[in-house]
């Protein structure tokens, strides 16, 4: 069952460091649809990028090459692509890597519950 909206997430969320790069383009908050993120959630990949990115996040931000998944970039380019136009994650540019991070508050304010379902999830599910 899902934590009460004034219980603690169980993720951690990290602060963001002042000096990011900007964001690539992404769905403003008042745009994010249900159905959108639900249809990139649904996605056993996307499903575990972002369960990875809650629930093992080291940093603010990670590259694709952080996940260890064995399969080919022009894939794994899909998948961060469909996150991040579904409103689930936000990339930036750094260089020549995109680093990718959950829009946790942006995803409560509009879903709430949503993420703690996710991160609740486990593979055999």
């Amino acid at each position: 069952m899902p934590a009460s909206p004034s219980a603690a997430p169980p993720f951690k969320v990290l602060p963001e460091p002042s000096d990011l790069p900007g964001p690539l383009p992404e769905p403003a908050v008042d745009e994010l649809r249900l159905e959108t993120v639900l249809g990139a959630l649904s996605d056993p990949l996307r499903l575990t990028i972002v369960r990875k990115l809650l629930l093992e996040s080291e940093n603010f931000d990670h590259t694709c090459g952080w996940f260890g998944f064995d399969r080919p970039k022009s894939s794994l380019t899909h998948h961060f692509k469909a996150l991040r136009e579904a409103g689930i994650t936000r990339q930036r540019q750094y260089g020549l890597e995109r680093r990718s991070h959950v829009r946790v508050d942006d995803l409560n304010a509009r879903f709430p519950g949503l993420l703690e379902l996710v991160a609740a999830r486990t593979p055999e599910d």
